[in-house]
């Protein structure tokens, strides 16, 4: 690929992270090389599993200490150091030049919690080899970043089953 884009998926509606991956699998189709950097998150998805499987085109690292981020209760010292270190290894990968596609899954969330700062956000951005495709997702990103982005999905909830008290199902939501 010779001119990289930027991709955003934001939203409170279901389908960012499913998005991304979309894209991930479609990479592995054409024989390239992903990287994918899990912020905020920890454990054995679903899509971790499938992903396995193209070991050979697809690098993923969690960056989350196994509990969801809450701003009153959790340990904010603990969640800014998995943040970190994922973003380190993020910046890294970016640069390497050994991958096509780098996917930042949840990283707009680790800024909305300020254990990314919006200003590291940007040094990614800045620092983008042309030829990287660079993936993007989270809720509730800042207008201001869709400048910045070459490609901009808003998902929009309408309805979801989970309000209607369904539980995530295995294979579907996880």
């Amino acid at each position: 690929m010779k001119q990289g884009k930027i991709h955003l998926y934001t939203g409170n509606g279901k389908g960012k992270t499913t998005a991304a991956l979309g894209l991930v699998l479609r990479a592995c189709g054409a024989s390239m090389k992903s990287y994918i950097a899990q912020f905020m998150k920890s454990g054995d998805f679903s899509e971790i599993k499938a992903l396995e499987r193209f070991g050979d085109l697809v690098h993923i690292e969690q960056n989350g200490p196994g509990e969801f981020y809450n701003m009153s209760t959790s340990d904010y010292i603990v969640h800014r150091g998995c943040a970190k270190k994922g973003y380190d290894a993020a910046k890294t990968a970016i640069l390497s030049g050994e991958y096509d596609m780098v996917v930042l899954d949840e990283i707009i969330g680790a800024c909305a919690y300020n254990l990314v700062t919006y200003d590291e956000l940007l040094v990614l951005l800045e620092a983008k080899p042309e030829s990287v495709e660079l993936v993007l997702t989270g809720r509730e990103a800042p207008t201001d970043l869709y400048e910045k982005c070459d490609l901009v999905t808003e998902m929009k909830e309408v309805k979801h089953y989970y309000n209607e008290g369904i539980k995530a199902r295995k294979g579907v939501d996880y």
